[in-house]
């Protein structure tokens, strides 16, 4: 639907392509992605539910693990119901305010997620750097303010971007090529100068993900030095694994994120952007309490005690 606006037409509504227009595979693609989000809730439950009851495990880097842990959850159920729904009904239409709000809360998580990454590798820097202060740098209010910090501040980064874009004109089609609305696929169609909205992603690229990223590398520079400078192999291991799983998700995390936005806008396909998507929106969060759990001899004892005690 459109509706008329200074002599343009303003669309009221959007259509969501998808991932395919297959009726062949609209079963497999539904079962597909309906099993994904299960497992991302179920996994991502059972990281949250040992955290807060097994007594072990309430330190500051679970601490951490809980809030990426609810992160996921949310993160994933902004895109994967609504993804569920266009399948198996073959309804694509998103309202506008709809889809300005699913681009709202997608920003908002994306960014926590690396301001999360960057207070999880601090954390792991004081521990490994700096033991002896780790208890007195790392108490529960300095654990509770990055926490609140990282929520507030990527709701309050989502805000100018959201503004932004819910204020272009989209006249030439109301067709999103893509599972979701993403940023790039709206801006392709919006018939305004975008070269504003563009300076606003290029700025807080800058001011969060590029500094959220030199920190985290430069706190894991720190890491590895003082790991290597451990006398024994024994100790170096010990070390180096407590910190592995984290590494192991900001590697994949920030890979997706330069083969997703990180490329010249000559080169962009929304059809490999949405491939893209697919890896960093639903797999990466079904990853993460798997690469947690599976690497983390604490969080694999503490789900043994929680499995005696109930069965």
């Amino acid at each position: 639907m459109t509706k008329k606006v200074s002599n343009k037409s303003q669309v009221t509504e959007f259509l969501i392509l998808g991932l395919s227009d297959s009726l062949e595979l609209k079963v497999p693609l539904f079962l597909l992605f309906l099993l994904i989000y299960l497992i991302t809730m179920l996994s991502n439950f059972v990281i949250i539910t040992l955290i807060c009851l097994d007594s072990h495990l309430q330190k500051p880097m679970y601490f951490f693990l809980c809030n990426m842990s609810f992160l996921d959850i949310f993160y994933t159920t902004v895109t994967t119901p609504n993804l569920l729904y266009n399948i198996i009904s073959g309804d694509q239409r998103i309202s506008f305010k709809g889809c300005m709000t699913q681009l709202f809360f997608f920003n908002s998580f994306g960014s926590m997620e690396y301001m999360l990454l960057t207070a999880m590798a601090y954390d792991r820097y004081i521990a490994i750097c700096h033991p002896f202060s780790y208890k007195l740098l790392m108490n529960a209010r300095a654990c509770q303010l990055l926490a609140v910090t990282a929520w507030f501040a990527g709701f309050l980064a989502a805000v100018p971007l959201s503004v932004q874009i819910s204020s272009l004109t989209y006249c030439s089609s109301n067709k999103i090529n893509h599972f979701f609305c993403d940023l790039t696929a709206l801006l392709k169609l919006a018939c305004d100068d975008t070269s504003s909205t563009e300076l606003i992603v290029f700025s807080e690229g800058l001011l969060i993900v590029l500094n959220c990223f030199l920190l985290t590398f430069a706190s894991y520079v720190q890491i590895i030095s003082a790991i290597l400078m451990l006398g024994s192999s024994e100790n170096r291991f010990k070390a180096f694994s407590t910190c592995g799983s984290h590494l192991t998700v900001v590697t994949l995390f920030y890979v997706m994120i330069v083969c997703l936005y990180m490329k010249p806008t000559s080169s962009y396909s929304l059809q490999e952007a949405k491939v893209l998507s697919v890896l960093y929106v639903n797999i990466v969060p079904m990853l993460n309490p798997i690469i947690y759990s599976l690497r983390n001899k604490d969080v694999k004892k503490a789900l043994e005690r929680c499995t005696r005690c109930y069965w």
